[in-house]
């Protein structure tokens, strides 16, 4: 009997403890319901149309009078050549951008953070933030002038000293080069913002007692300030793997032409392709669900391996 009470007093102490911390934090809680209603209406309540990739979908029908096909709409997706290309060239594309972007947004972060004149800091900042709010539109725009061929302004720069035009839109290879450069400046100022937050967190003795100690500033940044954003930094860099996968529609298409489709043809373009030209929704929801085990996958397998190395991982 008496344990039978306490369990009641525990769930009636819970309650009352519940009730005050709703009442205590009424203000932040009712904050909270735009962006829970966002995520519901957005994220979860579209996610009933999954079905739609197990269904020889019938728009006329709808998704619960269609009829259940099973896993032939995967079978045709995967003997797509067109398919798989398009997974290959999103692979490459983002492993690419990622090798040239993630060390580099550190190295940043870093020198942002050695910066001594708060003004200047904060008007680097900000100069570095804004290509991050720039539309793909214009970022397209921008590069084609930068980079065409004909009437672009670095190929002028080159032939006017003797340097043959480089197509870097109309060449495989250089394509993947101009699209990772585009990516690289519209987003490294925008991903310093978590390293930034990280270092200003750091414990300020231990480099006044390095710098007693006779450390060289590159000796602080090497053995103080690296090691105490590692965990900042693994969990930067598992977040990054579990996107390979996904890559935004607006730059592959906009950069993209007839020229370079081997390479500018990814899945979110393919999906762009079939789904809304073709009208092959079955086939477009397929490949979106494939997409997103893939990115779960390996977001399983990154936050494991950094375990198994020793650190504490995302999950």
């Amino acid at each position: 009997m008496n344990i039978s009470k306490n369990k009641i007093s525990d769930k009636r102490n819970k309650k009352i403890k519940i009730l005050y911390y709703l009442k205590r934090d009424r203000w932040l809680y009712l904050m909270m319901i735009p962006v829970i209603a966002y995520y519901y209406v957005f994220k979860y309540i579209p996610m009933y149309g999954v079905v739609i990739a197990f269904k020889d979908f019938n728009m006329f029908k709808g998704i619960t009078d269609s009829a259940w096909v099973g896993l032939k709409v995967f079978q045709k997706v995967f003997a797509e050549p067109l398919f798989w290309s398009s997974v290959k060239n999103t692979l490459v594309l983002n492993i690419l951008t990622l090798l040239v972007n993630f060390p580099l947004t550190i190295i940043l972060s870093l020198m942002i953070n050695e910066v001594v004149s708060l003004k200047f800091k904060k008007l680097s900042q900000s100069l570095l933030y804004l290509p991050h709010f720039i539309s793909w539109v214009v970022v397209a725009g921008m590069v084609t002038n930068l980079f065409s061929a004909t009437g672009g302004t670095i190929n002028n720069v080159l032939n006017s000293i003797g340097i043959p035009t480089i197509p870097f839109l109309s060449s495989d290879q250089w394509w993947i080069f101009t699209y990772v450069i585009a990516n690289v400046w519209k987003e490294i100022g925008w991903g310093t913002i978590v390293y930034l937050a990280a270092l200003t967190g750091l414990d300020e003795t231990l480099y006044e007692a390095a710098y007693i100690d006779g450390a060289s500033k590159m000796q602080r940044l090497w053995y103080i300030t690296l090691p105490s954003i590692k965990p900042v930094i693994v969990m930067m860099l598992i977040l990054s793997l579990s996107r390979m996968m996904t890559i935004g529609l607006d730059a592959p298409l906009l950069l993209g032409n007839q020229k370079v489709t081997a390479v500018s043809e990814v899945i979110s373009t393919y999906v762009y392709k079939i789904g809304l030209t073709k009208a092959q929704y079955s086939m477009a929801t397929a490949v979106g669900l494939f997409q997103s085990v893939i990115n779960i996958i390996l977001l399983l397998t990154a936050d494991r391996f950094s375990k198994a190395m020793g650190e504490e991982g995302l999950l």
